[in-house]
């Protein structure tokens, strides 16, 4: 198998609201936050209309990315067996992707992400995590792990206990590992663990302009690329309108973004542009081709509502 995915398995549901609904509801713009009230969650999204559902989750999204790109992949997230449950699992079967995990009926439900869209197409997710964040390293299959090129993990996924041993279970096991970021907040939450994973175990690190920066504690762009090079590792940045970049030892490449584009929605921007760079990576394509087909992706997905094609 080329790629696993281990994520948090989500239901997104696609709703959209206005600015005043962000600010009525205390909400940071363009951010995530997390639920641990499952009724004060309910509330929430039933004051709503529902656009779209459809099975999610930051790598989930990647995994389906790659997929289509016909490449071989897999996927372990947590699951209860519930409705939600259900849909998850078919939802990833229908993409070709091989779903490693067997679920059971679980005190917690299948965890489900509400993103609001704003009129500007921001998106804002409100995460309740249910049983996909109580994954552990039981759920993680080594074997699996080991006949795997690489494996690609969140940032949304990492936690204290019984998710971090997940983790660590599956980078000891793996030949190549990359990650996404995630999130600003999951930086700011977990910096230190971040930046130790980034220095010494990820082979390729996935982040946006303010997560990186973040990471280390600038306000200079140019002060990430000299970290990058410093620890001799393979950086890949997104900067919105910017375009993004690839720092890997001394190599720089960067590349502009698309201009032009009707933009309905930004949910799975990251995720896709992820799709698109491991695909070229993969299938040892020059960094120039992995940037490529990584705004290719992320274009599209932009110009849609959901975050897959």
């Amino acid at each position: 198998m080329r790629v696993l995915g281990i994520g948090n398995a989500i239901v997104d549901v696609i709703c959209k609201v206005d600015e005043n609904f962000i600010k009525k509801n205390n909400l940071t713009k363009g951010t995530m936050k997390l639920f641990f009230d499952e009724i004060e969650f309910k509330n929430l999204l039933g004051s709503l209309k529902i656009e779209k559902s459809i099975s999610g989750g930051s790598v989930a999204n990647s995994i389906v990315g790659l997929s289509q790109l016909k490449n071989d992949v897999g996927f372990i997230g947590k699951i209860s067996n519930d409705i939600f449950g259900a849909k998850y699992e078919a939802g990833l079967k229908k993409e070709n992707v091989k779903y490693f995990y067997k679920k059971k009926k679980e005190i917690l439900p299948t965890a489900t992400c509400l993103i609001l869209v704003t009129p500007d197409s921001e998106r804002t997710m409100c995460t309740f995590l249910g049983v996909a964040g109580k994954i552990n390293e039981n759920d993680v299959d080594e074997e699996i792990v080991k006949k795997s090129e690489l494996i690609f993990l969140e940032g949304y996924l990492w936690d204290e206990g019984e998710p971090k041993k997940a983790f660590e279970k599956a980078i000891y096991n793996s030949n190549k590992v990359a990650m996404s970021l995630s999130d600003l907040f999951c930086v700011e939450r977990h910096k230190q663990n971040f930046l130790d994973l980034v220095k010494k175990k990820l082979d390729l690190t996935f982040a946006n302009e303010s997560e990186i920066m973040a990471l280390i504690n600038t306000k200079n762009f140019y002060e990430v690329i000299t970290f990058a090079k410093e620890i001799k590792k393979h950086v890949v940045i997104t900067r919105g309108e910017k375009g993004a970049i690839s720092i890997n030892g001394d190599e720089i490449n960067e590349i502009k973004a698309n201009k032009n584009l009707t933009i309905k929605d930004l949910t799975g921007a990251g995720d896709l542009f992820a799709a698109g760079y491991l695909h070229g990576f993969i299938n040892n394509l020059p960094t120039t081709e992995c940037l490529e087909q990584a705004t290719k992706l992320s274009s599209k997905v932009i110009q849609q509502i959901g975050a897959r094609l």
